[in-house]
């Protein structure tokens, strides 16, 4: 019987997931289909409890209704429930509905893909940011040993909230502070929106940053966005956002489809193909 899949949300027609699943479909042989359901926010609740009702075998959840997904599901893993938001649901052999967030996977599988061990010499990162993207990048941080994560944010009490789910290991730090705090980060990341298509760029100088600096830009359209471009121009290692739309993709194909994919320079291409006839 073919499973079908979607990815959810409101509005979905920008998604590029499904040339990402439909890559691994068509690869692997698998009888599936991958498509874009449009889900309203105030719909969310009773689509998200009996996603069999609607003909799915599980979906991507994005925007706006990633915190009503969550409340909607039997069970969360520990980044869903940590986290308070679900991108990703399956279900059980029950017909139980089990929600997961791998954002925060999808980021560690891009760093160990494009800077293996970068785990073992990043002690303080520093987050740009404190939306739902920064709170999957905490998590992931905290979750691979990182022992200082400091959060920086326009607006400090969104940072103070945010570093209030996590504990000690994360302090929330006022943007005109940004500059001294550099001095010491291993890894920087940016989470916010600045830099990418249609918005200012991120306004900030990485003198400061030692010369053994890792900066990861969440961002993917474009790809090399300002800042990535001076950290290259440094000298530094720079990481695209690209690689974790891939890999936030693996854990949820592997659920539903019973294999677990390979994100692959062919798949990147693909997906980079795809942005530029879009664009």
């Amino acid at each position: 019987m073919t499973r079908r899949v979607a990815i959810t949300g409101c509005p979905v027609a920008h998604s590029r997931s499904p040339v990402i699943h439909r890559h691994w479909l068509a690869l692997h042989g698998i009888d599936g289909t991958y498509d874009r359901v449009e889900v309203k926010p105030e719909d969310a609740p009773a689509f998200y409890r009996d996603i069999a009702a609607h003909g799915l075998s599980g979906c991507n959840v994005t925007v706006p209704n990633k915190e009503a997904a969550a409340a909607a599901c039997d069970e969360l893993d520990d980044a869903a429930r940590v986290m308070g938001a679900v991108n990703t649901i399956s279900l059980d052999a029950d017909g139980r509905v089990l929600g997961s967030n791998t954002d925060g996977l999808g980021f560690l599988g891009n760093l160990d893909q494009e800077v293996p061990g970068w785990d073992g010499e990043v002690r303080h990162a520093v987050v740009l940011g404190a939306g739902g993207a920064a709170r999957a990048v905490i998590w992931a941080l905290l979750s691979r040993g990182v022992k200082k994560v400091s959060v920086v944010n326009r607006t400090k009490s969104k940072a103070e909230d945010l570093c209030a789910r996590f504990g000690a290991d994360s302090i929330a730090c006022d943007w005109d502070d940004l500059g001294e705090i550099l001095g010491e980060t291993d890894l920087l990341v940016n989470t916010t929106s600045l830099g990418m298509a249609g918005q200012p760029a991120l306004d900030l100088s990485l003198s400061r940053l030692p010369e053994t600096a890792i900066v990861n830009d969440i961002v993917y359209v474009p790809l090399e966005t300002p800042l990535l471009a001076d950290a290259r121009a440094r000298g530094l290692r720079a990481v695209d956002g690209l690689g974790m739309l891939l890999h936030q993709a693996v854990p949820g194909f592997e659920r539903w489809f019973g294999v677990r994919p390979r994100v692959t320079d062919e798949l990147r291409a693909a997906l980079l193909a795809d942005l530029g006839a879009a664009s």
